[in-house]
């Protein structure tokens, strides 16, 4: 799969390195920070930083998905304010990220640091049908909880 990557330096001309697999079998491609400036997220503060690159999909059979970085979710409590960005086909913008600090400590994004990942996945194209009644399972509909801790 073919993927186009359109580069957006910031106002010193400056532009990222380009999205990377960080081993053979990374399913994300790491997306770094475009910045101006040095940019501080205090605790529980969100800031949309910009990544630098606007990208083309083949087609509406795929979708970009943007996640936090393991390191960063799990170390520094840095994560994406919407849980996952979704970088529809048809989108040719930027691709910014939410960046919300659950952390107890503020944190700084420089031009370049690696702050998210982007994975390309395929879409299925629902055909919605509407119906009276859904076929019963063992589930039901039981909610939260309902299977178990």
């Amino acid at each position: 799969m073919k993927l186009k990557i359109k580069y957006i330096p910031n106002s010193k001309g400056e532009t990222v390195n380009k999205p990377f697999y960080a081993t053979t079998g990374s399913a994300g491609m790491d997306l770094s920070a475009c910045l101006d400036e040095t940019v501080v997220i205090k605790k529980g503060e969100i800031k949309m930083i910009p990544t630098g690159i606007a990208i083309s999909l083949p087609s509406n059979e795929y979708v970009a998905y943007i996640y936090a970085r393991s390191g960063l979710a799990c170390k520094k409590g840095i994560c994406l304010a919407n849980s996952v960005g979704v970088v529809d086909s048809d989108y040719r913008g930027e691709i910014k990220c939410g960046l919300i600090n659950l952390g107890s400590e503020d944190f700084t994004v420089n031009h370049g640091d690696r702050i998210a990942q982007l994975v390309i996945a395929p879409v299925a194209i629902a055909d919605i049908e509407e119906c009276e009644t859904l076929d019963d399972t063992e589930r039901g509909a039981g909610g939260f909880g309902s299977t178990g801790v």
